[in-house]
């Protein structure tokens, strides 16, 4: 089975913030539109900051198929589990575990306000599944409700289940500030607001520990590996560049990093340059003959505008 280095790296590390902002860009052809009142065509801006808990939850790798017999034993002391499972034969069972911890659910949690107060956002919203997921969902919840009336009074909190916020994520994304989730319903949501500001090209991410000054930036898609043998290389770069923006900022280097994404806008906007992806064609290695942008010829552009 195929690991990242990234995996251990976050392991080893401890690099259990994950941080992944959705931006628009005007002039995006790839942007995010609906109908408004009457019949008029309208293009949120959407500027959302989703931060995924990143080292335990589904993701954290607890689980078993035909699981040992003392997993089996402890299972069997909860009600609901003989309820429903108990006379399924132990190895036709596969077990998945969600684990929360108080200690990292609540650095998740505190490190969505600080970001909220830090860059100016109205909210943030706990996007879990409370109502079904009581002990985790809920536990990420109350420890928001204490964390927001202790220390941030001023900051609005929300909270919406996963399956609806994939719903009102496109009826309303404008109104999302800051999202805050563990790490399988913080990679849908964030996977859904990518796809409102273009796509996998735009979509960029930090893995840090604010504790240590230790983070990985990377885009969201990683190395785009299914593209590594084509003669000229065709991936959007803007998500790698804006991730180099997200290290810039995570050195206090602001003002640099504000000036590359200026730079990146201000080609965006005016629309002479577009991968193949801003193109709307499929990721082929002829896109460049057929007038799609190469990585480099978007690089050089941005570039350029500096």
């Amino acid at each position: 089975m195929y690991s990242s280095p990234i995996v251990g790296l976050r392991q080893h590390f401890n690099l259990d913030i994950c941080l992944r902002p959705c931006r628009t860009y005007k002039g995006n052809p790839l942007n995010f539109i609906r109908r408004g009142q009457g019949n008029a065509i309208e293009e949120p801006e959407v500027d959302v900051a989703i931060f995924r808990q990143n080292t335990e939850g589904l993701y954290g790798g607890v689980e078993w198929s035909n699981p040992p017999e003392q997993v089996h034993e402890a299972l069997l002391t909860h009600p609901k589990f003989v309820k429903n499972f108990g006379d399924t034969p132990k190895e036709e069972l596969s077990i998945s575990t969600r684990i929360f911890t108080k200690n990292a659910t609540e650095r998740i949690v505190r490190a969505a306000f600080a970001h909220a107060k830090k860059y100016g956002y109205q909210s943030v919203t706990v996007c879990e599944k409370p109502n079904v997921i009581r002990e985790t969902s809920g536990m990420m919840y109350k420890m928001a409700q204490q964390i927001q009336k202790a220390d941030y009074p001023e900051i609005e909190l929300w909270n919406t289940n996963i399956d609806a916020q994939m719903m009102w994520l496109t009826k309303n994304p404008e109104t999302y500030g800051v999202i805050v989730a563990g790490n399988m319903f913080g990679d849908i949501v964030s996977d859904g607001f990518a796809g409102l500001i273009g796509g996998l090209g735009f979509a960029c991410s930090a893995q840090y520990n604010p504790d240590s000054g230790i983070g990985v930036f990377e885009p969201t898609h990683g190395s785009a590996p299914k593209y590594a043998d084509y003669e000229t290389s065709i991936v959007n770069p803007i998500a790698m560049i804006e991730s180099a923006c997200m290290m810039l900022d995570f050195i206090d280097e602001n003002e640099i990093a504000a000036k590359i994404r200026k730079a990146v806008a201000d080609v965006v906007a005016e629309g002479k340059v577009k991968t193949y992806d801003m193109a709307k064609m499929s990721g082929r290695a002829d896109v460049v003959e057929k007038g799609a942008a190469s990585t480099k010829e978007m690089a050089d552009a941005v570039i350029a505008k500096l």
